[in-house]
């Protein structure tokens, strides 16, 4: 099988709207989230949410080129761009046939399908625009970013709610490895900060109510946590074949070893309260990449913020990894971008990237009181990046349906 390495990253989040500051901003436990913006939210009870801020879309496209992309799909096009300038690629050079796009998203044009609903039903004769359908399918994204570059290779969407991006992730890193193509763009963008995704969300009593004091909402593993926060934004990876990225020259930020993808098969929107299938998939994660549960240094967990996930997870990390879960280092930075759905996996696999890179892992914020369910022994990384040597990193999503996937990355 090929090797597969990293060697462009790109993102745009609620902490950063590029891959460096996202990253400075990371380690230094800044919160994005805050009121929202995007509409009134004064008669809904969640009121704020992690926007990505000061984006102005009129800088990338003209007015007529907007009309064509829904905003899932723009926060992919720019998160593509600077993962493709990042990795240095000559795209003129690229063998187009061998070049392909993997995109993740759990709900792809919420924004344009609530927008049109809303303007059909509120007209005597309901009328739809012709953009309606290719701005809001879930597999647009990817074509955008395809026919942008040329890209003629595998070319579709993953959707497994939060587990999309890691999903894409991983169907990226076999397509290389498998040696069907030498270079691939992956990733996952969302952008559901609408009315229904609130609105929605919340009346699952998903989404913690912290109107007060919306910095200090998302906060996994505390005793206080009562729900996520809603984020948008989206995280992409150039991945080439190891010879191929050598061949000409191109710096490599990490090589990814290994992925695994499971199903809890056990409740629509609940966690097995054992962490079956986060137990399954990350011992699956680990036979595929040839590890031992001690060569791992770090875990950027799923790490919610909801009362029933937080510890379902850290019961199936125990059960993996016995007594090296002491020696591991845990961190949830949900608790600083909050929970970007089916970008998660990406930003978060950009996160391990780093803390491989900087050897520094990023914390987890907003700790005031652990959990009493979960050991105190096990360093979480509360509230301040720490110093470390990252060699092994792994990454968990879950999400809604049962969907578990795991992606691992080591130091090159």
């Amino acid at each position: 099988m090929k090797r597969v390495v990293v060697t462009g990253i790109g993102a745009i989040t609620p902490i950063g709207n590029d891959f460096p500051s996202y990253v400075v901003n990371l380690m230094a436990g800044k919160s994005g989230a805050g009121p929202i913006t995007r509409f009134d939210p004064a008669k809904f009870k969640v009121r704020f949410a992690c926007e990505v801020k000061d984006y102005d879309p009129s800088i990338y496209w003209d007015r007529r080129e907007l009309k064509r992309l829904d905003r899932f799909s723009q926060f992919a096009l720019v998160a593509a761009e600077e993962a493709v300038k990042h990795s240095g690629l000559d795209i003129e050079s690229v063998d187009k046939t061998r070049a392909g796009v993997i995109w993740g998203t759990g709900i792809g044009g919420f924004e344009t399908f609530e927008s049109s609903i809303s303007e059909a039903t509120l007209a005597d004769t309901p009328r739809y625009s012709p953009f309606m359908i290719p701005k809001l399918i879930a597999d647009i994204a990817p074509g955008h970013i395809s026919m942008k570059y040329g890209f003629r290779g595998p070319n579709y969407t993953t959707v497994s709610a939060c587990a999309s991006a890691s999903n894409a992730i991983s169907n990226a890193f076999d397509q290389i490895r498998l040696g069907r193509v030498d270079v691939m763009v992956t990733g996952g963008s969302e952008a559901s900060i609408t009315k229904t995704g609130i609105g929605g969300f919340g009346s699952m009593k998903a989404l913690s109510e912290r109107n007060d004091d919306p910095t200090k909402a998302s906060r996994p593993f505390d005793a206080n946590r009562d729900g996520f926060v809603l984020g948008e934004g989206a995280g992409a990876l150039i991945l080439e074949e190891y010879e191929y990225a050598k061949a000409r020259g191109a710096k490599i930020y990490a090589e990814l070893i290994g992925c695994g993808s499971t199903a809890d098969a056990y409740h629509l929107t609940a966690p097995h309260p054992d962490g079956l299938g986060a137990m399954e998939v990350m011992q699956a994660a680990l036979a595929d990449a040839g590890l031992q549960p001690t060569d791992v240094d770090y875990i950027n967990v799923h790490g919610t913020s909801t009362p029933l996930g937080d510890v379902a997870e850290v019961k199936a990390i125990r059960k993996v990894f016995d007594e090296h879960i002491y020696k591991l280092n845990i961190s949830s930075t949900k608790s600083m971008t909050g929970h970007l759905l089916g970008a998660a996996g990406a930003v978060e696999a950009i996160a391990c990237i780093a803390a491989i890179n900087e050897s520094m892992v990023p914390p987890t914020i907003n700790n005031e009181l652990l959990d009493p369910q979960l050991d105190e022994k096990i360093n979480f990384t509360l509230n301040k990046a720490q110093k470390r040597e990252v060699n092994i990193a792994l990454s968990n999503t879950f999400g809604f349906g049962g969907h578990n996937s795991t992606v691992i990355f080591k130091k090159y």
